[in-house]
């Protein structure tokens, strides 16, 4: 896990890319969950019947498929990873972004489908204790102008 912290600013400027890379593993799993329901019921029915003529170009396809969604997975996880960024839960869309205020770190908490970064909570909190953005955290990071 990288120690990388980021200011308030920093976090929103990656939304857009992290999104995309969000979406991408939240569409393979769902790929995923697709060919293992379907690869399921192909096995019950078989049970059901004793045997039964599969299509096994289409299973081989789906089975590929699905290979392909694990390493587009593993690879869009890696790179969200790779900033310093953690992928707190998977089904729902929902980020971290570690954040120094004050000397202590907080995570900043983005889920999916909202428009910014607008919470936060602290390292032994979940998403249930998140609390709204305030001057404090939104100034932590930023260069003073004198």
């Amino acid at each position: 896990m990288s120690d990388r912290t980021f200011s308030l600013d920093e976090a929103q400027m990656l939304l857009p890319i992290l999104e995309s890379l969000l979406r991408q593993a939240i569409n393979g799993k769902k790929l995923i969950e697709s060919v293992d329901a379907e690869l399921q019921e192909t096995a019950h029915r078989v049970f059901l019947n004793g045997g039964t003529l599969l299509n096994v170009v289409h299973l081989a396809r789906r089975k590929a498929e699905r290979e392909k969604a694990i390493r587009r997975i593993k690879d869009a996880l890696a790179e969200i990873d790779a900033t310093g960024v953690q992928v707190k839960d998977l089904d729902i869309g929902l980020l971290d972004f570690p954040c120094k205020v004050e000397g202590e770190i907080l995570l900043l908490c983005w889920k999916l489908g909202e428009p910014a970064i607008k919470h936060w909570h602290g390292t032994s909190e979940g998403f249930a204790g998140r609390k709204p953005i305030d001057d404090r955290i939104a100034k932590a990071g930023k260069k003073r102008t004198k």
